[in-house]
């Protein structure tokens, strides 16, 4: 899944912080549970700092009970990565944003190769549809399909 390539620019900051060491994976289990817990982030700099409270609000919010190890945080930020393609953003300007706006680093091709699997995970879903009937779904699925593709 594409969240486990995303990276954390600030990793090391957040270390220091958390008094602790921490993988640099933005979405690994100990990663997540450090963001969740109660860490002074007035002790960094208003960037980071603004990065990571937008990580927290954008991927760490969801009523589950097992949060953030439900699989939610994941599940948020790959359908970030499509909707950011469907909105006309290229593999390097995902890649750009999402350094800007959460200090994620993740190279383009990652996302590139995640994009591609997406439409074809769109189109068995689409061909499993048109064998059920379901023209509905079938005709979404090719939306998104048209969108990615663009």
């Amino acid at each position: 899944m594409i969240a486990d390539k995303a990276r954390f620019r600030a990793s090391r900051r957040l270390e220091r912080l958390a008094g602790f060491r921490l993988p640099d994976k933005a979405f690994h289990g100990l990663v997540l549970d450090t963001l969740s817990s109660r860490l002074d982030f007035d002790r960094l700099d208003p960037t980071t700092r603004a990065q990571l409270l937008e990580f927290i609000a954008d991927f760490l919010r969801c009523g589950c009970k097992k949060a953030p190890h439900c699989g939610c945080p994941e599940r948020f930020f790959a359908a970030l990565v499509v909707e950011l393609r469907e909105q006309g953003l290229d593999h390097r300007q995902i890649s750009v944003h999402l350094a800007d706006a959460y200090g994620i680093e993740i190279y383009p091709a990652d996302i590139l190769s995640f994009l591609e699997d997406s439409v074809h995970v769109l189109e068995a879903i689409s061909d499993v549809a048109a064998l059920r009937e379901r023209k509905d779904l079938s005709a979404r699925a090719h939306e998104h399909i048209a969108a990615l593709e663009r």
